[in-house]
């Protein structure tokens, strides 16, 4: 007996995936619940667990190849070769003699149901046959022969005796390296449903993912294991499900004789299923099986609890909204946050953790000025009109001032003068991130100066060009000459109301990232209110210009002469991206991120110099090694 793996379904906008690689070939053994391969997706990267235990017989996706989900990946051969066989030599005999029968009343179900007990148990649907003949050989006594019909009715039999205690046990996969547990946070089927194979059974979180479980085989849910906003480690059994779905239609066709007496004895559960919520559609499949009648005693019990879980969440889930992840309802708790007051924006209204936190915050802030939420009611809409305020410079002609006259004969030389060519790489600067707001307070209180990025992206800079000195020199196209300069004198470029200056930080290799706070602090106040010395604005060697000041990701900054390179500095911002953790190993992480932009000259300057030039800031940066400047 064979068993197909398809590609589940591994979220709610996931349609297709990539096989990344094989953890087993064909031929070789798996186990229940064993990786089988792994698989890329545009939401997570997972594993993909074999459903049943026995050997690799086929593998029908090669790595790299992108399918869509329900798609056949493998096929794996059971373990339970003996019990196959043995149920496979009662079947032959059965159908032996039965040809005509076989097809006219269950061509298809009853080999099924055979081979799925004799998978499920190992060989004990020949058990279950013998002590079922009797009570099924009163339902085909209109048949031709009674001991015919009393094999093939056999089957459905022992499929139910399966389903009442031993089902498949769905269990809790690998959902990535380092995930070793998960929070049930919603049942998609209740005891007593019916299932599909591949179909979603629950709806797991962990601290990587919110993905749902599918069912492993097509049958009845028996038995449910772990409630709702229970957590539970890998491994751990969610639920029982009783394997074969095809056995009640054709089962229905031979038993419709004695159904009456049938229904009296499922009339008790059918009058209290009303009374559940959930209940109404798994009592339309119990009656027409033989072995939830046999359960019917012990079946409303477990099942009661099961469909009246639901009933506590349904407050915080109004209208049907999707459902809220433990991690959201923790944050609610402790923040007293009304979850149904919040519209989620998340995937189809999901409520995500930002949601809660800014309810918190919006919440926090009214309550400390309770008295400041009339007047601002009453002020937003002039607030509105004042962020569309026209520029009185609109629809007038002036004369352009003496230095924006300069500043735009300077640029234009610049691009004439200079082959110039930008470069940009993108730096992870979260350990300077940690590391400013780490010592910040301590800092202005010693310094007298806030402490930005600016000072950690000017330390870098000067650093590397030590090493390259082709970045901090000149060229003399009369002289044929190009001068390396001995010292690093930074500019900074100043946004002024009458317009960009640059601003020379002398000697900016021999500060520490103290000094060079001061002294960028110092000359940028100096410069706006047009106190800076003529000096100061000159001599600069290489230039930095913080384009991110104003949000801007990045540009191609021109250079000023005679300079050779100016570096731009980007907005540092928040954004997923993937890291290689040593201990987690490729994972998808939340990181303060920077773009980097080296304007250069290309008559001097090659591409690879630059690459290296930014390669040595962008290590500089990312190592972060800044704590003893700062007295750590």
């Amino acid at each position: 007996m064979t068993t197909d793996v398809t590609l589940p379904a591994l979220g709610e906008s996931v349609t297709e995936g990539t096989v990344t690689r094989w953890l087993k070939q064909v031929g070789e053994t798996v186990a229940v619940d064993e990786p089988l391969l792994e698989v890329s997706t545009d939401k997570v990267d997972t594993e993909i667990p074999s459903p049943v235990a026995g050997t690799v017989v086929e593998i029908k996706v090669a790595e790299d190849e992108t399918v869509e989900v329900g798609t056949v990946l493998a096929t794996v051969g059971t373990d339970a070769e003996s019990g196959g066989a043995d149920s496979a030599s009662a079947s032959d005999t059965s159908t032996e003699p039965e040809p005509a029968e076989q097809s006219a009343e269950s061509r298809t179900a009853p080999p099924t149901a055979g081979a799925i007990a004799a998978e499920v148990d190992g060989g004990s649907a020949a058990p279950a046959e013998s002590t079922e003949a009797p009570a099924e050989s009163a339902e085909p006594a209109p048949s031709e022969a009674p001991s015919e019909p009393s094999e093939p009715e056999a089957a459905p039999a022992a499929r139910g005796g399966d389903g009442d205690g031993q089902g498949t046990d769905v269990r809790l996969p690998e959902l990535g390296e380092s995930v070793t547990e998960g929070t049930v946070t919603r049942w998609l089927k209740q005891v007593g449903e019916t299932v599909a194979v591949d179909e979603p059974l629950l709806e797991i979180s962990t601290d990587k993912v919110d993905t749902e479980i599918p069912s492993p085989v097509a049958g009845t849910v028996l038995d449910i294991k772990v409630a709702e906003d229970e957590t539970v480690e890998v491994g751990a059994v969610l639920a029982v499900v009783g394997a074969g779905e095809g056995a009640p239609a054709e089962a229905t066709a031979p038993t419709s004789p004695p159904a009456p007496a049938a229904a009296q004895s499922a009339a008790p559960t059918e009058t209290a299923a009303p009374t559940e919520t959930a209940a109404p559609p798994a009592s339309a499949p119990t009656p027409s099986q033989p072995a939830p009648r046999e359960e019917a005693p012990s079946q409303p019990a477990p099942s009661q609890p099961a469909a009246s879980e639901p009933a506590p969440s349904a407050p915080s889930r109004p209208g049907g909204s999707p459902y809220i992840t433990p991690l959201v309802r923790k944050l609610a708790a402790q923040h007293d946050v009304d979850l149904s007051s919040i519209n989620g924006t998340g995937v189809g209204g999901r409520i995500r953790k930002q949601d809660v936190l800014q309810a918190a915050e919006a919440k926090k802030s009214a309550a400390a000025a309770p008295e400041a939420a009339p007047v601002q009611a009453v002020s937003a809409p002039t607030a509105a009109p004042a962020a569309a305020e026209v520029s009185p410079l609109r629809g007038t002609t002036q004369k352009m001032t003496r230095l924006r006259k300069v500043i735009a004969t300077r640029m234009v030389e610049s691009l004439q003068t200079s082959a110039q060519l930008t470069t940009v790489v993108e730096v992870d600067v979260t350990a300077v991130a940690r590391l400013r707001s780490r010592v910040k307070d301590s800092f202005v209180a010693r310094e007298g100066v806030k402490l930005s990025f600016l000072p950690f992206f000017a330390k870098a800079a000067v650093e590397a060009l030590k090493t390259y000195p082709q970045l901090n020199a000149t060229i003399d196209t009369d002289a044929g000459e190009i001068t390396y300069h001995p010292a690093e004198h930074l500019g900074i470029a100043v946004d002024t109301e009458r317009g960009l200056l640059v601003a020379t930080v002398k000697e900016a290799g021999d500060l520490s990232i103290a000094g060079l706070a001061r002294k960028i602090a110092d000359l940028a106040e100096r410069t706006r209110n047009n106190k800076i010395s003529p000096d100061e604005l000159t001599g600069a060697t290489f230039t930095l210009t913080n384009t991110g000041s104003r949000g801007a990701l990045f540009d191609t900054p021109i250079i000023f002469q005679p300079q050779v390179a100016i570096l731009g500095t980007g907005s540092v911002v928040k954004r997923p991206v993937v890291i290689d953790d040593p201990n987690l190993g490729e994972t998808i992480a939340i990181r303060h991120m920077v773009y980097l932009s080296l304007t250069y000259d290309h008559r001097l300057v090659d591409g690879a110099d630059a690459a290296r030039f930014l390669n040595a800031v962008k290590q500089r940066l990312e190592g972060a090694n800044f704590e003893a400047e700062l007295g750590l």
